[in-house]
């Protein structure tokens, strides 16, 4: 008698490698632990993945289509307040509290795994053309590319030093303080 027919198999394959990457990096993991975590065989696996770059491919799409289908709840929900200093926390919240994930698709770019490389500077145009258009919806007297892109190198940057454990920066801290100063920054430029 056969096994019965599991749906959603890439969902499940990709959720056993999301879990397994919470340990290891994806160098490490074998397609026989995916597929034993998955409960599925390994030629199921093949037929879905032929290697591990296509799953970290579908990672990175699950992932980053996840965070810009979030954004774009928040900025359109009328019960937010989605102002520019709140606009900025929340990218710098998401983005460190996602810090994971981010850092297998930095790591696999980082060393020169051009295919993730690529994608991963196409997803952050995207994210950043997006915060952008939301930043200009808000304020459109202010350099929005500029401002993205500083909200942008800020989130790596903590994301960084949250991965490393830097006792030296409360990250928490630094994300009230940054909306605060840019609520701050706000008035001043309202007023002129």
């Amino acid at each position: 008698m056969a096994a019965p027919r599991k749906d959603n198999v890439k969902e499940l394959i990709l959720n056993t490698t999301e879990k397994l990457l919470e340990t290891q990096k994806l160098t490490e993991i074998t397609f026989a632990q995916i597929a034993s975590g998955a409960g599925i065989s390994k030629g199921t696996l093949y037929y879905h993945y032929k290697n591990k770059n296509d799953l970290l491919f579908d990672l990175t799409d699950k992932y980053l289509k996840q965070q810009w289908d979030d954004f774009i709840a928040w900025t359109e929900d009328p019960s937010k307040d989605t102002s520019l200093h709140r606009l900025v926390q929340y990218v710098l919240e998401r983005d460190v509290a996602n810090v994971g994930m981010r850092l297998h698709f930095f790591y696999d770019a980082m060393l020169g795994n051009e295919d993730i490389r690529t994608k991963l500077m196409k997803r952050y145009a995207d994210f950043a053309e997006l915060i952008s258009n939301k930043i200009k919806e808000r304020n459109p007297k202010l350099p929005a590319e500029y401002i993205t892109w500083l909200i942008l190198l800020a989130s790596d940057g903590l994301f960084i030093h949250k991965t490393l454990n830097n006792e030296y920066i409360d990250t928490d801290k630094f994300i009230k303080y940054s909306g605060q100063y840019v609520k701050q920054i706000m008035s001043l430029v309202d007023t002129v």
